[in-house]
């Protein structure tokens, strides 16, 4: 009898040990795939708001004959970012253009007539609506990215994070104009 229950003590034991080693790697791989998943998310607003720019560019060259260097700039950086392949090339490749965005669209005010066409106010729309996506996505991504790394990082879950290689993945980082709040000038 005693044999018996030795063993049968013995067989929970072990049912309870490889049941919380599995529970355990499912929560890393659901984890995992859900920061993935985000990331994926962070890509189709990336690629709408890459797929917008060379109609900007087009539209604006012939308003802009003196401001080719910047359209230049944005087209580099467009480029720049299409080829980035891991989320720090992607986020640093991101920030290059937003930054060279941010200067055609102040540009925009020595062209009054630029300001009022239809198409670039409808290109500025798009892209203000595509950041605006953006943004969420990215808060989401963050969000996966830290609860994946938080399940590597903490105890006993990192055991079994490093028997399976689970790796700490990187956020995608706000934008530097981003982290400030805008100044706000009510002096008229």
């Amino acid at each position: 009898m005693v044999v018996i229950g030795s063993l049968a003590l013995f067989t929970l034991i072990l049912v309870v040990v490889f049941g919380s080693i599995a529970v355990m790697y499912n929560m890393l791989v659901d984890a995992r795939n859900k920061a993935n998943n985000a990331w994926y998310q962070i890509s189709v607003q990336l690629k709408r708001r890459r797929d917008l720019i060379p109609n900007l560019v087009e539209v604006v060259r012939g308003y802009m004959k003196y401001e080719q260097e910047t359209l230049q700039r944005v087209i580099e950086a467009r480029t720049k970012a299409v080829a980035a392949n891991t989320v720090k090339e992607t986020s640093e490749a991101e920030k290059e253009l937003s930054a060279a965005l941010g200067r055609l669209f102040a540009l925009f005010e020595r062209y009054p007539q630029l300001k009022a066409d239809e198409t670039v106010l409808r290109l500025q729309e798009q892209l203000t609506t595509t950041e605006n996506q953006l943004s969420f996505s990215r808060q989401y991504y963050n969000d996966c990215v830290m609860e994946l790394n938080n399940r590597i990082q903490k105890f006993p879950t990192n055991i079994i994070a490093a028997i399976f290689s689970f790796k700490p993945m990187d956020y995608f980082e706000i934008m530097p104009e981003e982290k400030e709040a805008p100044k706000v000038d009510l002096n008229f």
